[in-house]
């Protein structure tokens, strides 16, 4: 049982500081703009990520524990997230606007839940 808390408040803390991390964009080649995620049950980090409409995005996205999904039915954006691998999604944002994203593969009891928001700002 203090085996199973240790592995816990070790995957807990890793995904925060991913998260705090993540939530700033980080310049890379050309206007690119690549921001960092990690999807793990049931929640993404940061669950809200703002970018600049025109910017060019790279979202690297890290499932820690399942073929999670990730889907921005609005942007036309959709992925599979395996364990443990980066995921790159790209895309260039052409209006403002708030743009809901979602795990579209079922993950478990909270699945419904595993969802956040793409601001885009002018």
């Amino acid at each position: 049982m203090n085996k199973i808390r240790t592995l816990t408040t070790v995957l807990l803390s890793s995904a925060m500081l991913a998260g705090a991390w993540a939530a700033r964009p980080q310049q890379a080649s050309g206007d690119e703009v690549t921001i960092k995620v990690v999807a793990q049950r049931f929640h993404y980090t940061p669950e809200e990520i703002t970018v600049k409409k025109g910017q060019a995005v790279v979202l690297a996205i890290t499932s820690l524990d399942f073929v999670h999904g990730f889907k921005v039915p609005e942007l036309g954006i959709r992925a599979d997230l395996p364990p443990g691998k980066v995921t790159e999604v790209r895309f260039t944002p052409q209006k403002a606007g708030k743009f809901d994203f979602l795990c579209d593969n079922f993950c478990g009891s909270g699945h419904e839940e595993m969802s956040g928001r793409i601001v885009v700002v002018d």
